[in-house]
């Protein structure tokens, strides 16, 4: 666990911190770059660096300097649509830490580094003040996020678009 440190991205980390991302919508996602739903990816110092109450981690391997996951919180709750009404509700931006791209690269996988971000995230949501609620959405197809998400939170919502594919979405206890 040592050989990895975790961090604030700063500008030199974000083609990297790309790259691990895209690889993830596109491996394990299979839908490839979106760009309505994936453009904090193609910006992320517009989406992350820049606004105060907003982070970007990664988890930096020490040996070589490469950037093995991603983890981002920012202030925006769930739009509606496309997700239930109620939920955007329950969930209003300004005083909801969204969790959102907590990606790691395969070949550093079951490693602890997801929770790791997420402990992370979590504690600079606290420090922020300003925030009531931990959210965040998750494909279950993507190897080991809803054993993740389940162990750290509470499901209040599994959904299955008209056709889609299924989502769950978490809420992460702040206190």
């Amino acid at each position: 666990m040592l050989e990895y440190r975790i961090r604030a991205a700063a500008p030199e980390d974000l083609d990297a911190a790309r790259a691990v991302m895209l690889d993830t919508v596109y491996r394990d996602f299979g839908t490839g770059y979106v760009p309505r739903w994936h453009g904090d990816i193609i910006e992320p110092e517009r989406f992350y660096l820049v606004p105060p109450r907003h982070t970007l981690l990664v988890a930096v391997h020490e040996r070589d300097g490469t950037v093995a996951a991603t983890a981002a919180l920012d202030a925006r709750g769930p739009a509606h649509p496309p997700n239930p009404r109620w939920l955007a509700e329950r969930y209003p931006s300004g005083e909801t830490a969204q969790l959102r791209r907590v990606y790691v690269h395969p070949e550093h996988r079951r490693r602890g580094l997801a929770r790791r971000l997420v402990g992370e995230l979590i504690g600079f949501a606290r420090a922020d003040g300003g925030y009531r609620s931990a959210y965040l959405h998750t494909d279950p197809a993507s190897p080991g996020a809803e054993a993740l998400w389940r162990s750290l939170g509470k499901l209040v919502h599994d959904e299955q678009p008209g056709g889609g594919q299924r989502i769950l979405h978490f809420e992460i206890p702040l206190r």
